[in-house]
């Protein structure tokens, strides 16, 4: 498996982690207004799963969603081994912003889906979330590249304002349009 690929796999772990603690909340209302615990993670599996497939690259049957830490945990462990495939985590294609890899599209933008998304769970289920100042620091690049595509219906809402001295994490929610202090 390439780096790019692992750096999903290790985003997907650190996923996984924050929804098994979200146990068994899994209806408790997140950031993302109208969804719930379960909602964000079927979202994220579904929208996983659609690329893939959209790449004729088969993650095989859709996961059992009653429990969705375990629907998680298999759907993440498919998806590794569609990227430890000979060749796959390589492969291009014409994606959204030009030519890319799969690995490169699964840890850009999908696991950058992940980081936000985890923070939507953990903080729904009263989790504390945060990431490195240069986990913070590699995301706000990443939206950068988005442009104006990161504030598309269905992506990213406008920022919302933080004092000067927020954190990383806080800085980098509210410029993704979450409030950092947004609780249920």
């Amino acid at each position: 498996m390439t780096d790019t690929a692992l750096h999903f796999v290790q985003r997907a772990d650190a996923f996984a982690a924050i929804v098994d603690r979200a146990r068994p909340a899994w209806d408790a209302p997140t950031p993302c207004e109208g969804w719930t615990v379960r909602d964000v993670v079927d979202h994220v599996i579904d929208t996983e799963r659609d690329f893939l497939e959209r790449q004729d690259l088969d993650p095989g049957s859709s996961p059992d969603r009653s429990d969705p830490a375990t629907a998680w945990r298999q759907h993440a462990a498919a998806v590794a081994d569609v990227l430890g495939r000979d060749g796959v985590a390589e492969l291009e294609y014409d994606g959204y912003f030009g030519r890319t890899t799969i690995a490169a599209t699964m840890a850009d933008f999908y696991g950058w889906d992940l980081v936000v998304h985890g923070s939507d769970v953990a903080r729904a289920t009263g989790q504390d979330w945060s990431v490195s100042d240069e986990e913070a620091a590699r995301l706000h690049v990443t939206a950068d590249g988005w442009g104006d595509a990161l504030y598309s219906e269905g992506v990213c809402t406008e920022a919302v304002d933080v004092a000067d001295d927020a954190s990383a994490s806080d800085r980098l929610l509210a410029r993704l349009g979450r409030d950092p202090g947004w609780r249920p």
